[in-house]
């Protein structure tokens, strides 16, 4: 009787919570918007996969162009992605055009501008591959150090090549130099210095959580096998010697679940939701929800939180389904603490109560 008594009571909450949301669409008509980032309380920086990069007051809903000289070279998934500015500067991921067709998930710096970034190279995924999947590109800044999701192209068990970047999580300094206490330099001899985590497909979201310091992330799986994790030092997540939970496009099976000796994500999904961005909310605005992971998808159209607790995965709740299209991005703006979301659909939402 207990344990029904608390489903009622949490369904009962989370009927609550959902008729309090209210979305409001900020501005339409954008050329497959792909991440933002806030300047200040009423700007934001945004990228277009096509290749632009522009400024938007939230106010006023006037965009600006800001000119850029990055060799964007949109394939596939490919393009110009996420963006984050940090004291007035600028860090940026993109699929750089490395010639006859290759590509690499760089990472660019450049000091802002509204008119004009000049960026400079601070990180290239080596080898280039010619490949339309997989970016990955992802970045978050934790303690003076730039961490950087990176696809596995498509190219599976490279992911399990620490010789070679694809397939895993790069950390730096801001300036693009390596720190001295990388795994390299303590027990994984053989990995590329940049290397922090090996064994990811294609992570495709990834946020510091304002309460315990830890870098949460989610990857994109085969069919099925999407995961929501932590970043650990010197890791492997087992891609693709692991297929968690999914199966090749063909049907063929890829691996197991999970097994021991790999790192062992939060949150599976089978089938797939082809989850896509995350944050850990902090704010005043949900304030019920301080702690929870907020994810999003495409497939399915859906905003999820998740609440967990040491690594432990407790609960999982839709927040809404199927009202604003794909989601691609999700920030908060945290003077007020709404969610501001990109939809594939070339629209940008703020959600608040």
């Amino acid at each position: 009787m207990k344990k029904l008594f608390i489903f009622i009571f949490f369904l009962i909450s989370s009927n609550i919570c959902a008729s309090e949301i209210k979305l409001e669409k900020i501005v339409d008509s954008l050329d497959k918007p792909w991440s933002l980032s806030f300047i200040d309380e009423e700007n934001i920086i945004f990228t277009e996969k096509s290749g632009k990069l522009y400024n938007l007051n939230l106010k006023n809903k006037k965009i600006s162009e800001i000119k850029h000289n990055l060799k964007v070279l949109e394939v596939g998934q490919g393009g110009l992605l996420d963006v984050l500015y940090d004291k007035r500067q600028v860090y940026i991921s993109y699929s750089e055009n490395r010639g006859d067709w290759k590509t690499s998930t760089s990472v660019a710096k450049g000091e802002f501008n509204k008119k004009n970034i000049i960026f400079k190279n601070i990180f290239q995924a080596n080898p280039p591959i010619d490949s339309g999947y997989h970016f990955g590109s992802r970045l978050v800044i934790k303690n003076e150090h730039l961490y950087v999701t990176a696809g596995e192209r498509g190219k599976g068990m490279i992911a399990q090549d620490a010789k070679k970047h694809p397939g895993s999580i790069i950390r730096l300094n801001l300036d693009g130099s390596i720190p001295k206490d990388n795994p390299k330099f303590k027990n994984k001899k053989d990995w590329l210095p940049e290397i922090y985590q090996i064994g990811v497909r294609n992570p495709q979201g990834m946020a510091l959580s304002p309460f315990d310091n830890k870098i949460y992330m989610t990857n994109h799986g085969a069919r099925g096998g999407d995961w929501f994790g932590t970043a650990n030092y010197g890791e492997n997540y087992g891609w693709k010697i692991l297929g968690w939970g999914g199966t090749n496009y063909s049907g063929s099976k890829i691996g197991p679940k999970w097994k021991p000796g790999f790192t062992k994500a939060i949150k599976y999904w089978v089938p797939s939701i082809a989850v896509s961005a995350m944050t850990i909310y902090k704010g005043d605005k949900f304030s019920e929800w301080n702690g929870d992971a907020l994810i999003t998808s495409l497939k399915d159209k859906s905003l999820r939180k998740i609440k967990f607790n040491d690594n432990k995965f407790i609960s999982e709740e839709i927040i809404f389904k199927g009202k604003i299209g794909r989601i691609r991005d999700i920030k908060i703006q945290k003077e007020t603490g709404e969610l501001y979301m990109f939809s594939d659909k070339g629209e940008l939402w703020r959600m608040s109560k």
